[in-house]
């Protein structure tokens, strides 16, 4: 298993107060940069120690944050509060790589395509999931702010199977705790990949509901 990191934790100096967060008023999610979770392969960039973008201790299967860059270990405890299908746009990896746009449906992707300068068999379009998440710490406790987890490819049948379990289980989506592990996968021709696993935890605790809440309609304002 995985070692999870801890950040350090830089003292607050005495004479600034914590107890209030003026200035921030008018602050909510809506007005964040939303940091995405993704999962480490053996080919990412933040595992190579020999590319710009490696983090130290970053091994394959562990979850990260995009934005801080927060090693998160191979298990994470998540509360699903929205999710959205998008359509997105990328350069092959033979024609250089890299990502062109995200569009709402798959003829605005299609439409993005025909009016690229090269050739449309430059492109190729990947319909991606986007839930929206917040990761209960097991050990404190807390809630962490909204985070997005993408799932494409060979995850995207895990994403409608979430999706299933969400519905079946009623009420909001965001009134239960769920489990998302790193698993190794076989695929057809007998090599291995990592992907994740989602388990059903148990109904979310009266604040962290609440809590999810607050974001839910901050979201949808």
């Amino acid at each position: 298993m995985a070692k999870q990191l801890t950040l350090a934790v830089e003292k607050v100096p005495a004479h600034i107060s914590m107890s209030a967060s003026r200035g921030n008023e008018n602050v909510d999610v809506s007005t964040l940069s939303v940091p995405r979770i993704k999962q480490l392969q053996k080919m990412s960039d933040e595992v190579d120690k020999h590319h710009p973008k490696y983090v130290q201790g970053a091994e394959a299967g562990m979850f990260i944050n995009s934005l801080s860059n927060e090693l998160l270990g191979e298990k994470l405890y998540l509360i699903n509060i929205k999710f959205h299908t998008k359509f997105v746009v990328w350069r092959t990896r033979e024609a250089g790589g890299g990502l062109i746009d995200a569009c709402s449906t798959l003829k605005e992707a299609q439409d993005l395509i025909a009016v690229q300068e090269d050739n449309p068999e430059k492109f190729q379009i990947q319909e991606t999931h986007s839930h929206t998440v917040m990761m209960k710490n097991p050990e404190t406790g807390e809630l962490s702010m909204p985070a997005i987890f993408d799932f494409a490819a060979s995850k995207l049948f895990i994403s409608k199977n979430w999706n299933t379990q969400l519905n079946l289980k009623g009420g909001d989506r965001f009134s239960g705790l769920w489990e998302m592990s790193t698993v190794s996968v076989e695929n057809r021709a007998g090599a291995t990949y990592l992907n994740v696993k989602i388990d059903w935890i148990g109904w979310a605790q009266e604040d962290d509901y609440k809590a999810a809440e607050q974001v839910f309609e901050s979201i949808n304002g």
